[in-house]
């Protein structure tokens, strides 16, 4: 069963993940969640500064920041992936927001297969708004490929490893739809609460798009696909989704 913990002080509650990121995250009782995309995704520490910056005019601490929207050059190795999340998750430490080895922000990180970023960048992240009273519940459910977290390599356990057949991308389509329902159901939610779900494959859905997407009510706010790999190396099929409300573009 997923553990989720809530954080007071900024406003949401979170899915215990991995070190890197959690599973998911919500708006506690009088916040709710934004989101905020850049116009053109910045690299990574140029976009860590802006997120502060942006943070800082609204009146709001950097434990508001809970979840972020990642663009890399190419899928990492293993071992590159966990080099950069390691770079990654020391800003979040110097921040405050990870402590004693707990990461509560999301996290989708995906590989543009044409017009590629130079290097890993950020293209959007999320953070928390103290909301009027009736203020409808926001989440948003972290990006997953079809291999389970936290189990050391994704090769060693990602389904139909290599398989990019129908029937193989339907499995890995229907496993990693299961994950998002896992994720949401952990914060109270379902398909009827998504204001977007996102979609990052270089492979062919139609086959299944009907049946296995659509069909289950993942598609109700409609399916935005990102032409796009997972950021390991081997997976193939990736998605998130979110229930965000306030949603604006930074020039």
């Amino acid at each position: 069963m997923s553990q989720v913990l809530a954080i007071e002080a900024a406003g949401y509650r979170f899915i215990k993940g991995v070190f890197q990121y959690s599973a998911g995250v919500a708006a506690l009782p009088g916040f709710e969640i934004h989101r905020a995309r850049f116009a053109q995704a910045l690299p990574l520490a140029e976009g860590f500064a802006a997120i502060e910056r942006h943070l800082k005019s609204l009146g709001r601490p950097l434990a508001a920041f809970c979840a972020c929207e990642l663009r890399s050059p190419r899928p990492f190795t293993e071992d590159e992936f966990a080099a950069f999340n390691r770079l990654y998750v020391g800003t979040l430490e110097r921040w405050g927001v990870v402590r004693q080895g707990l990461n509560p922000v999301a996290r989708t990180n995906i590989c543009p297969e044409l017009d590629k970023p130079p290097s890993p960048c950020f293209y959007a992240f999320s953070y928390t708004m103290p909301a009027a009273n009736g203020a409808r519940g926001s989440f948003v459910a972290a990006g997953s490929g079809e291999a389970p977290e936290g189990m050391g390599s994704y090769r060693d356990h990602a389904i139909r490893l290599g398989d990019r057949s129908v029937e193989g991308m339907r499995e890995k389509a229907r496993w990693v739809l299961g994950e998002m329902e896992r994720r949401m159901a952990a914060l109270g939610f379902d398909w009827s609460h998504a204001t977007g779900t996102h979609l990052y494959t270089v492979f062919d859905v139609h086959p299944f798009l009907r049946d296995e997407i659509v069909g289950r009510g993942a598609a109700r706010a409609g399916l935005t696909w990102h032409f796009s790999r997972p950021p390991v190396q081997d997976l193939d099929f990736e998605m998130d989704v979110r229930g965000v409300y306030e949603e604006h573009v930074l020039a």
